[in-house]
């Protein structure tokens, strides 16, 4: 997605409205998607991008020329990833005190100094002409969150899946395996279309998903072999599995990799070890 250019705001249905959260990137792109979400005067707000100040202005035009509102409703966060939740604090500035509602991730919620109600999965949230469901999706966060609009069998999926490009699955809080089992769930719904945290809408769910999977399984198959191969280390496979990468991105790619040996571990499938140095070195079991 480096380098993606779209527009701020977008209508993607009679329902959903995409803001742009004016934070491009290498990891987001062109920008968190924001959406509001409902056929009312007070639609849900899901995420708020990472509180750049030219990014309320843009939900404000959203509100009055597409919803015919001057203010967004109650707030609903996928995960606690800055680029997702960081801007909250300006939108209840802004707009006055809200309702935001998260999954809890205690040690981390708190640095962001936020009043939140708890999602639990399974939680319906209704507003005006939008029945979300909350769908927990752990993998790439432990607190991940999507929410299903039944109206529309749609899936607003935050980090889990992205409209171009891939998901890093981070050290911190991220979770091969899970993050895999999350993918064969979400292939459980009824989709008709995905809302992704970043980048165009989805409109062939399952097979953006099945793509999803298939590309991890392939990557798993490729540090396998990079290992057999002789490499041992971390940056030795990144350097040989990500050669078409830029450079720049190889740090995540990194923590990616070593989700996958950590699930190869619990599998028994790989060993680790430490040379007298202190580098990690991993060898097939």
């Amino acid at each position: 997605m480096w380098g993606m250019k779209l527009p701020d705001i977008e209508r993607w249905s009679p329902r959903v409205v995409v803001v742009r959260g004016q934070n491009p990137g290498p990891f987001t792109g062109p920008g968190t998607n924001t959406y509001l979400v409902g056929t009312g005067a007070r639609p849900f707000l899901i995420d708020t991008g990472s509180g750049k100040p030219s990014y309320l202005p843009l939900l404000e035009q959203a509100l009055r020329d597409e919803i015919g509102s001057d203010q967004p409703g109650d707030v609903l966060v996928t995960h606690v990833h800055a680029d997702h939740i960081g801007g909250v604090a300006d939108v209840l500035a802004r707009f006055g005190p809200r309702r935001v509602s998260k999954m809890p991730w205690p040690g981390k919620d708190e640095r962001f100094g936020l009043t939140l109600e708890p999602i639990r999965a399974g939680d319906v949230f209704r507003t005006d002409g939008a029945t979300l469901r909350a769908v927990h999706t752990p993998g790439h966060a432990e607190d991940h969150i999507c929410f299903y609009l039944e109206e529309e069998r749609a899936l607003f999926t935050g980090d889990v899946v992205l409209g171009a490009g891939t998901t890093v699955i981070p050290l911190d809080g991220g979770d091969m395996a899970h993050y895999l089992a999350s993918l064969e769930r979400m292939l459980e719904l009824e989709l008709e279309r995905i809302y992704p945290g970043h980048g165009p809408y989805i409109p062939e769910p399952a097979a953006k998903i099945r793509e999803y999977i298939e590309h991890r399984r392939a990557r798993e198959r490729q540090i396998v072999d990079a290992v057999r191969a002789g490499a041992s280390t971390v940056e030795r496979m990144v350097e040989r599995i990500y050669v078409d990468t830029p450079r720049a991105l190889w740090p995540a790619a990194g923590q990616s990799v070593l989700s996958h040996l950590h699930k190869l571990e619990r599998e028994r499938r790989a060993l680790r070890s430490r040379d007298p140095a202190g580098e990690e070195h991993w060898q097939l079991s």
